[in-house]
């Protein structure tokens, strides 16, 4: 069977462009028609105009390390060519005067920016009206719905999301995608609407490991290089964490069959636990996005409470309710926790752990639970997630791989010779 361009991972539709086996624009087209298809029933762009986007393909020389490749980009990152609306109709005219940086590198790299995906109302609680391309009566995940989405569904290579929470790792999941949200800082967060400042990261999506490491080298502005899969003897903690009961029975089984499929492969898999006082940490994430949350959702608060939702007033009110006392320590804490599980998981390659509870929950009012997501996005953890399972609807259920800090080169290694191990 003939693949289609869409169909293409980025790496390949890059390679096919330089060796002048493929065009920019027969790529975009191809992107193009898909959603034209499949945009109906999936609805997970909140901006594209066509022909502004083929004109580009029509100009591209095919230059850059991106060579002209195609990028969904969540409606909370500004772009000077097209809204931002941050998934709220309080800026549904918005124009930024100025890109933000993830923008700009993917413009110098040769890249083109498709279109702006749906997100959640400024990347909170309130869902927008994307569905799962596995099954449209189950949601997406959020808050990066219709990057997550729009990847899954083929119609574009990549797609940048944002992380507060689980807002890079649950969608992929759910929509059966690889995604990954950096070490805290890696990616620069300049141009983007915060949420909650100590703990949003941009992250990025894809349809295979490669591309993921591939994306993330634009990001960081540096040339992209090869991934190797890891190589040698490799060794994986696995962490069930203090939510595993949270997790469905199929879920729990599957995870433990990886281990024991991986271990059956060569690889050393031991059960690491987590260190002693991290069982109220949920509790104190929560404290802690509050207050940062209310204070980034002031401003619109105070101006425009009519155009709110009723989730993101309450989620303003609960916020300004925390007191700063119980922020610097909530602060303190995570400092604590940070150091002492870079220490608990050193001696490994990566840590095995669910990406999420389960499926995708049916409807599109929940997005799911943050309960797998909030502690390594709140450790400012690196974290990839590798679609690894099905589970008992047919749905994807992925499997999460966590190291400690700035250990991203070696967990993209790691994820790559997982992938190829569970495949």
């Amino acid at each position: 069977m003939t693949t289609r361009p869409n169909e293409l991972t980025a790496v390949e539709a890059a390679r096919r462009i330089d060796a002048g086996e493929l065009t920019v624009e027969a790529l975009v087209r191809a992107c193009l028609d898909r959603i034209e298809e499949r945009e109906p029933d999936i609805a997970a762009w909140a901006h594209l105009d066509r022909e502004q986007v083929l004109d580009a393909a029509v100009a591209h020389d095919g230059s850059g390390p991106m060579h002209g490749v195609p990028v969904g980009v969540k409606d909370i990152v500004d772009t000077a060519d097209a809204p931002t609306t941050y998934g709220s109709p309080i800026y549904r005219d918005h124009w930024p005067e100025t890109d933000a940086v993830c923008v700009n590198r993917i413009h110098a790299a040769g890249g083109i920016v498709l279109g702006k995906t749906v997100t959640t109302e400024f990347a909170a609680r309130y869902p927008g009206p994307t569905r799962n391309p596995h099954d449209v009566r189950h949601t997406p995940g959020g808050s990066s719905s219709g990057s997550a989405a729009a990847v899954a569904d083929c119609m574009v290579p990549l797609g940048i999301g944002t992380q507060t929470a689980g807002s890079v790792i649950r969608p992929a999941t759910f929509c059966g995608v690889y995604g990954y949200k950096p070490t805290f800082g890696l990616l620069s967060f300049s141009g983007v609407r915060h949420y909650a400042e100590s703990v949003d990261t941009l992250g990025c999506m894809a349809r295979c490991v490669e591309d993921l490491a591939f994306f993330r080298d634009v990001l960081l502005g540096v040339e992209p290089g090869d991934l190797e899969p890891h190589a040698g003897r490799l060794r994986l903690g696995f962490c069930r964490t203090h939510h595993w009961e949270e997790a469905d029975e199929a879920t729990r089984s599957s995870l433990d069959d990886a281990a024991k499929r991986l271990a059956a492969a060569g690889v050393s898999v031991e059960d690491v636990n987590l260190p002693r006082g991290l069982e109220d940490s949920l509790d104190v994430y929560n404290l802690l996005q509050q207050f940062e949350g209310a204070r980034c959702l002031g401003p619109d608060h105070e101006s425009h409470p009519d155009l709110l939702s009723v989730d993101a007033r309450a989620l303003h009110d609960l916020g300004m309710a925390v007191e700063a006392d119980r922020y610097r320590e909530a602060l303190r804490r995570f400092h604590g926790w940070r150091v002492a599980v870079d220490e608990a998981f050193a001696g490994y390659d990566a840590v095995l752990t669910p990406s999420a509870a389960g499926e995708a929950p049916r409807g599109l009012r929940f997005t799911g639970d943050i309960a797998f997501n909030y502690l390594w996005t709140a450790l400012h953890l690196p974290a990839v997630t590798i679609p690894a399972f099905r589970g008992p609807q047919g749905l994807p259920v992925g499997a999460q791989l966590v190291a400690p800090r700035h250990e991203d080169d070696r967990l993209l290694s790691v994820a790559a010779r997982v992938a190829q191990l569970l495949a």
